[in-house]
């Protein structure tokens, strides 16, 4: 089970963490790679995509350009935090790769001109990593998070906006986690920890004290008295005051232009573990002002979204997300909700019964742009607050996950497809490639995609489906049918690493959004609340009837599997269904009367399922699984994170000990020190490794050595 997410869902603000849904091909597998430090000119880049595209599809007609293969899965980068100079003049940007001495995923910004399309690193450090990018308003020098520093810790810092030393600014025990500048640049806002444990060197740790309903966190660990508040930090000095205070965090700051108001997001009610009402506040930087703004008793922008509240340009106005009432957790779409800032008043303009995501402001403030969830796609839309008409400036088999607006109008977005990862581009007619960041994949042999859909209980349900490189007509082939995270999230027209590798294998690639998947609407996503596994499990079913009918899979060597919500469902998917001849469940569980307090969601449980021991059949239902593991016929591996409270490794070993009971081929495979979303570079390729050695063995009857 994994809270929802943002789509995006790739990159944490948090250098260190990572979200949680595990459906993309870079939360499946960090795959991040190092860059080649190449300047490129706009025209040669333009030139050299083409000859590569030409090279590419040539060598691929000839069978010469090799596959997509593990060892690749280093090379790829991923990009985040797009952030215009104040002129338009081009972008800043993280790129995240891997760092194999190490053994660990870094990041370091980038710069790319608007006009040549010529990019160039501007850190290259090897003792740090750097995000989140922010210009100052006067374009001289940009603010980022950094790590490795002396403490060790994220902290605020500066460097030229063109390259050049960095200088740490903020010195803060435990770090700084997200940040905002001021317009005139001179302070910052951040986000840091506060708490008796805070920055403690003792040798032997401190006892953990708990005394909260939720007392854990995926990447926060246990939680004891600490709490995340608003401190100010003045730039020159580097010296921080603290801003707000209380039993509660905050989250999302974002500073008004006119400087006269800081925007945050916090839970300030009774009992705040318990209840989902998030708020947007208002605080003056100078601490004597405070007000929230709104009166939703819901969800109003939850923090895991990463999409802050975001100011018009005249500072009269703020943008955010609302979700539905606490009961529908992160089943409700997310919508717009636009504050006036002198009455208070708050509208929900261009209602549609989809998500939106990361919404700001046109540089003039007549509009507002957003993301915009579609079935398999996710597009850049222009939206008019006043009657509610949307834009797409945006379209086809795309997948956007952020971008960035300048001063003057100009808009890049961050989105890919099928057949590469997200890179920036320049928005306008005709789309305009500012990076190239995984170009090689030009040289890489790559398998087709598809759209599919098929029939389920009188609905039609939507997925992918990624043919075995070589594929021939009417020959039947091995077939994985991979399971999303989420619950309520989807497969969408993104790059799929993990895909391209099993195709390669001669694997045909079944991924399905069954009901409960996000991107057609409310009614669709709650067709699985309180009842897991069970009409999700019949659209699996369906589909891989459908397959079979098409004479695409071979109904003999069918395999599932998934990680987080995908490796939970995959748990019920064997436990109904024998036909599969092996199964991978990462991250999952299949007791949900055993997960109780084990891991960071009792508050979700309570809300969706009740409590145990008053809804003892709704538990029993959903721990189908585990309580009828001897229905189960299918080899299966279980994967875990030793530091994962997001799906502790209880789940997946309660599983294993139910099938090494029954007698059943079974592996447990624990990865140390890691949350919920892998990010070890030799863990990601040991995890694919050994993914594509167990389907071998039970698929093909290969006895390949998985990795040690």
């Amino acid at each position: 089970m994994s809270h929802r997410v943002p789509h995006h869902c790739r990159l944490s603000r948090k250098a260190s963490g990572v979200p949680f849904c595990e459906s993309s091909s870079f939360s499946h597998s960090r795959e991040l790679c190092e860059l080649p430090a190449v300047v490129f000119r706009h025209c040669l880049v333009l030139v050299t995509a083409i000859l590569l595209a030409f090279s590419a599809s040539s060598a691929i007609r000839a069978g010469e350009a090799p596959p997509l293969a593990v060892e690749d899965l280093h090379r790829l980068a991923e990009l985040s935090d797009p952030d215009f100079s104040p002129g338009g003049d081009s972008v800043a940007y993280a790129v995240s790769t891997h760092d194999l001495k190490r053994d660990k995923a870094v990041s370091d910004l980038w710069h790319v001109d608007w006009t040549s399309g010529a990019a160039r690193p501007l850190t290259r450090t090897a003792d740090r990593s750097e995000s989140q990018p922010q210009h100052s308003r006067d374009g001289r020098w940009l603010a980022y998070l950094a790590d490795g520093g002396k403490d060790e810790e994220t902290q605020l810092w500066r460097m030229p906006a063109r390259g050049g030393a960095g200088r740490q600014i903020s010195r803060l025990p435990g770090g700084v986690s997200d940040y905002a500048l001021s317009p005139d640049g001179r302070q910052a806002v951040v986000i840091a920890e506060v708490g008796r444990t805070v920055g403690s060197t003792a040798d032997i740790p401190l006892p953990i004290v708990a005394t909260r309903f939720q007392f854990k966190e995926d990447s926060r660990d246990y939680l004891d008295d600490r709490r995340q508040h608003l401190f100010i930090v003045d730039i020159p000095s580097g010296r921080a005051r603290q801003l707000t205070r209380g039993d509660w965090d905050h989250w999302l700051p974002s500073w008004s232009p006119d400087g006269k108001w800081i925007a945050f997001v916090s839970k300030r009610t009774a009992d705040a573990d318990r209840n989902l009402d998030y708020d947007v506040f208002l605080i003056a930087p100078d601490g004597s002002t405070e007000r929230r703004i709104g009166d939703f008793r819901g969800t109003d922008v939850d923090p895991y979204w990463e999409s802050r509240p975001q100011w018009s340009p005249d500072s009269r106005k703020l943008v955010w997300l609302q979700s539905g009432e606490d009961k529908w957790i992160y089943y409700a779409p997310w919508q717009l909700a636009v504050a006036d800032i002198e009455t208070g008043a708050v509208t929900t303009p261009a209602r549609i019964d989809r998500c939106f995501y990361k919404p700001r402001w046109s540089a003039d403030g007549r509009h507002i742009l957003a993301l915009v969830e579609q079935d398999r796609d996710t597009w850049l839309a222009r939206i008019d607050p006043a009657t509610g008409s949307i834009d797409y400036l945006t379209s086809g088999a795309r997948f956007a996950t952020d971008f960035a607006v300048a001063g003057d109008g100009r808009i890049a977005v961050l989105d890919g497809d099928n057949h590469m990862p997200a890179e920036l581009s320049a928005v306008g007619e005709q789309p305009r490639p500012l990076t190239r960041h995984n170009a090689f994949l030009g040289e890489r042999r790559l398998a087709e995609t598809r759209d599919i859909g098929f029939p389920s209980d009188g609905l039609e349900i939507h997925g992918l489906l990624t043919l075995p490189l070589g594929y021939q007509p009417g020959k039947s082939y091995p077939t994985i049918v991979r399971l999303h995270g989420g619950p309520v999230y989807q497969f969408s027209h993104e790059f799929m690493a993990d895909w391209q590798i099993y195709a390669a294998n001669g694997y045909a690639v079944l991924a399905i959004n069954p009901r409960g998947s996000s991107g057609r609407g409310f009614d669709f996503a709650r067709a699985i609340y309180a009842d897991w596994g069970n009409v999700d499990g019949r659209d699996i079913k369906a589909g891989i009837d459908h397959l079979i009918a098409l004479g695409i899979a071979d109904p003999e060597r069918l395999g599932v599997g998934g990680w987080s919500y995908g490796g939970i469902l995959t748990n019920y998917v064997i436990a109904r269904d024998p036909r599969f001849k092996a199964a991978i469940s990462g991250a999952g569980a299949g007791n949900m009367l055993g997960m109780f307090g084990t891991d960071q969601y009792a508050r979700e449980y309570a809300l969706e399922l009740g409590l145990p021991w008053r809804d003892f059949e709704t538990y029993r239902r959903v721990s189908y699984p585990f309580l009828h593991a001897d229905r189960i016929r299918t080899p299966t591996m279980f994967q875990c994170a030793v530091k994962d409270f997001n799906v502790p490794c209880i789940g997946a070993e309660q599983m294993y000990q139910a099938l090494q009971s029954e007698k059943l081929p079974s592996q447990l495979v624990i990865y140390p020190g890691e949350n919920h979303g892998l990010s070890v570079p030799s863990y990601l390729a040991d995890r694919m490794r050994r993914n594509l050695a167990w389907y071998d063995r039970w698929l093909k009857g290969e006895s390949a050595s998985p990795p040690p």
